[in-house]
């Protein structure tokens, strides 16, 4: 498989997962939405705010403008739940198109950028944007345990179960 259609395959998953993820959020009461319940930004919707910044604010910024913000990853941008949601998933549908229009030799190259600190970073590029695809999936994980924890049905969020009901040619 070559880079386009690895990390297209990557950003579609990126948009199924988190869909399916806010759809199981979705009949969670507020209380146990926001609940402190042991995650590294202690509750789902810390955790979701975190995948915001991180995913979209600053990592998108960093691949498609060569920018740097300087937010903290406890940053809360968003706190109402619904906009949250919509900005997730507006943010993960803006990786595809950006990945398409790069030309294969770039994913052999760096990506330079200032750290958080505003430290200069260059790092290898594929191995990066892999790493902004696997930081949501670690979180999304985190919060499928949170949703067992109290209770509530965690979704299926494995790859494999993507490629099963979406798998098009890339």
């Amino acid at each position: 498989m070559d880079a386009h259609a690895h990390f297209i395959t990557l950003a579609r998953y990126n948009v199924w997962a988190t869909q399916k993820l806010l759809a199981a959020i979705e009949p969670l009461p507020d209380a146990d939405y926001r609940r402190d319940v042991g995650l590294f930004f202690k509750s789902i919707h810390g955790t979701l705010n975190h995948l915001l910044v991180g995913e979209h604010l600053l990592w998108y910024a960093r691949f498609a403008k060569g920018a740097s913000p300087l937010l903290g990853l406890d940053t809360e941008i968003e706190p109402d739940r619904e906009r949250l949601g919509q900005a997730l998933k507006g943010g993960a549908a803006n990786w595809e198109p950006l990945i398409r229009g790069w030309p294969v030799e770039r994913f052999d190259g760096c990506l330079d950028y200032k750290t958080m600190k505003g430290v200069p970073q260059s790092l290898p590029f594929a191995a990066t944007l892999a790493h902004v695809f696997n930081h949501g999936t670690h979180h999304r994980g985190q919060i499928s345990a949170a949703l067992t924890a109290l209770g509530q049905a965690a979704p299926e969020l494995d790859l494999v179960y993507c490629l099963q009901q979406t798998e098009t040619p890339a």
